[in-house]
């Protein structure tokens, strides 16, 4: 009977596994109590207990009880993340957007050092990945058709910053976006609403997304003002806990 409860559990909550890293997520479908009672079946699973990275996203609102039993298993707090949501019906009157090159314009080196350059001084908390298992994780989430996802956005032939539309695995219309940055020198300078109201055209025509869903830390001011700017709502806020290596 506990091992059928649990596969009830398992069923309400996702789980993306890459090649070196598990994250939980949707586990705001579960009760305190039962997520107290998911989180040790999660640390018997083999898949779990041998993997380098595991992050668990909880309810901000979540009981102490849930905090400490992630505590006592090794999991610190590593960030709050702030989920939003915002449908793509509704017609666009965007004007122009930069020049997009994704990899089968690019080479996955040249896309890499973009993407690398884009994360530094970020306001997220930062990957436990290095660039090339980042790179790989790619291509295992999003499978066969990654290369479609990966674009360089440029200026005038320079490099402005990347983003990585694609369709959620395991759904037919969730739009989501792997990795959005723009380089340092081209912050604060308007770009990045332009840049993700153009990301979320490309998620609308291109791969058929009838809505977006979008998350960034908490601390991470510009790209909340960005989802604010284009009409995104905040749906969720969690917790992150990464288990410590």
């Amino acid at each position: 009977m506990k091992k059928a409860f649990s596969s009830d559990l398992m069923a309400r909550i996702k789980m993306i596994q890459g090649e070196n890293f598990v994250t939980v997520e949707n586990t705001k479908n579960l009760t305190n109590q039962e997520l107290i009672q998911l989180i040790p079946y999660l640390m018997r699973k083999s898949s779990i207990k041998t993997c380098k990275n595991v992050n668990i996203l909880v309810d901000s609102q979540c009981s102490k009880e849930v905090v400490s039993l992630l505590k006592d298993n090794d999991f610190m707090l590593h960030d709050e993340n702030v989920t939003v949501h915002k449908a793509l019906n509704e017609s666009s009157n965007m004007q122009g957007g930069f020049k997009l090159k994704d990899l089968h314009d690019l080479s996955t080196a040249e896309f890499k050092k973009v993407w690398e350059a884009s994360m530094e001084g970020s306001l997220n908390s930062p990957s436990s990945l290095n660039i090339d298992e980042q790179m790989r994780s790619v291509e295992v989430e999003l499978g066969p058709n990654y290369k479609k996802s990966c674009m360089i956005a440029y200026e005038n032939e320079a490099p402005i910053g990347v983003t990585m539309p694609h369709i959620e695995p395991g759904t037919l219309e969730e739009g989501r976006i792997f990795y959005f940055g723009i380089l340092p020198s081209e912050r604060g300078k308007g770009k990045s609403k332009l840049l993700h109201q153009q990301s979320l055209e490309i998620l609308k025509k291109d791969f058929k997304a009838s809505y977006y869903i979008g998350s960034t830390g908490h601390n991470n001011l510009p790209m909340l003002k960005t989802f604010q700017n284009n009409g995104c709502t905040v749906i969720e806020r969690n917790k992150v806990f990464k288990r410590k290596n």
